[in-house]
């Protein structure tokens, strides 16, 4: 089964109703759109996470959402990639990003954590940040956070429910253009400015 892989897909987030609709938890809602799309079922307990296998663009993945909470992330995500037999730079990250602005999206190769606690789990416990990242940003245009962790862990409110679906329909077509396409081509694609709604 494990060379069966080609991509390790991990959405970040927080397990829990509470957290469902959270900007911390855009992570998991690119995987729950990447499921719908391409029919596969994030069903199966596998390394502390949710994981279904399939294929996006006819390429092997698995999807994963890991059930530790956030700042725990490192662990499932190492387990994943030993079980699948996949080396760091097969694994795609998707998660939120404070110091990007709202509804834009970037794509990188690598990188450092940026002050994210999800992702200072996983390079501290791959020993490496050589792994490819789909950040959404979540920053409101024009007016500073504060409470970066409240911000993060708060509700989306109702009038953005539009919003948030373009920004998870954005961040899934992000991966499944890395996979069918590679990084160099989806950073053209994907890492442009967003221009704010007037």
């Amino acid at each position: 089964m494990a060379s069966e892989i080609d991509w390790l897909i991990a959405g970040l987030g927080n397990r829990g109703e509470e957290y469902e609709n959270t900007p911390h938890n855009l992570g998991f809602m690119v995987v729950d759109k990447l499921a719908a799309r391409h029919s596969i079922g994030v069903t199966r307990k596998e390394c502390v996470s949710y994981v279904g296998l399939g294929r996006i663009k006819g390429i092997a993945v698995a999807l994963a959402k890991p059930q530790m909470y956030m700042n725990l992330s490192g662990p499932p995500v190492r387990d994943l990639l030993d079980k699948y037999g996949l080396a760091s730079d097969r694994l795609v990250l998707v998660y939120d990003e404070l110091a990007l602005p709202w509804q834009q999206i970037r794509i990188r190769p690598r990188g450092s954590d940026a002050g994210h606690n999800g992702v200072k789990s996983v390079i501290g416990t791959l020993g490496t940040g050589e792994f490819i990242r789909v950040r959404l940003g979540i920053n409101p245009a024009g007016r500073p956070v504060g409470d970066g962790a409240k911000f993060v862990l708060g509700q989306f409110k109702r009038a953005q429910k539009q919003e948030v679906e373009e920004v998870v329909e954005l961040g899934a077509s992000a991966v499944e253009s890395i996979i069918a396409d590679g990084v160099e081509k989806s950073m053209t694609a994907f890492n442009r400015s967003v221009a704010p709604e007037a």
